[in-house]
């Protein structure tokens, strides 16, 4: 799997196919087989989960969005966010084909406290998580890297940068969160398919370099 990483990540490879239909050489040929491995997404509410899923699956993306109700008021602060008006409640699911011989499922979760005891199953044989942080709120995401912490399942933070806030650099977020040093801390815009796929491709070395053996 070394291989494929450094492949993708010098080619410039496109994430995402021309066409839903368009075959990949493994599609058709018997005697291969890709690696498929499953990839948490998580984070704290109205991070970006969901736009970091649909912006590069190549097929469409399940969502579980459900339009926010008055009865989440209490709960759900919108101060960073106030134009949100839906909300996961359940998971975000997508593909995305690295190579001919990497395809990552992705699995987004809710951010929502309410919504945790869903985690456990969602993590169930994953080989990583990236977990999203908002600097407005970063708070926000220590829930997710202690969750992933205590498992001991691999994981990097990613940085989504929106639209009208301060941009700081890796080496502030880390400080901020207390990240280990060994932990790839990236800067990204979930809206932007190249960054995704950058995230995604430091999730796998990072998991690849923390296998046993």
């Amino acid at each position: 799997m070394d291989s494929v990483v450094s492949d993708v990540s010098s080619s410039g490879v496109s994430a995402v196919p021309d066409t839903d239909d368009e075959l990949k050489s493994w599609q058709t040929d018997r005697s291969r087989a890709p690696i498929a491995t499953k990839i948490i997404v998580a984070g704290g509410f109205g991070v970006g989960k969901t736009t970091f899923v649909r912006s590069v699956s190549e097929i469409t993306p399940l969502e579980t969005e459900a339009m926010m109700t008055r009865a989440s008021e209490d709960t759900d602060d919108l101060t960073a966010v106030p134009d949100k008006v839906t909300t996961t409640v359940a998971m975000d699911f997508g593909r995305i084909t690295l190579d001919d011989d990497l395809v990552l499922y992705l699995f987004g979760t809710p951010g929502q406290q309410r919504f945790w005891f869903m985690w456990d199953d969602l993590a169930r044989g994953a080989i990583g998580a990236v977990v999203l942080a908002d600097t407005r709120r970063l708070p926000d995401c220590f829930p997710a890297l202690d969750y992933f912490e205590s498992c001991g399942l691999p994981y990097v933070v990613a940085v989504n940068h929106f639209d009208g806030t301060e941009s700081f650099d890796e080496p502030d977020v880390r400080d901020a969160l207390t990240i280990p040093p060994d932990i790839p801390v990236m800067i990204m815009d979930a809206r932007k398919p190249v960054t995704v796929v950058d995230s995604l491709l430091a999730l796998v070395r990072h998991a690849l370099e923390s296998a046993p053996g």
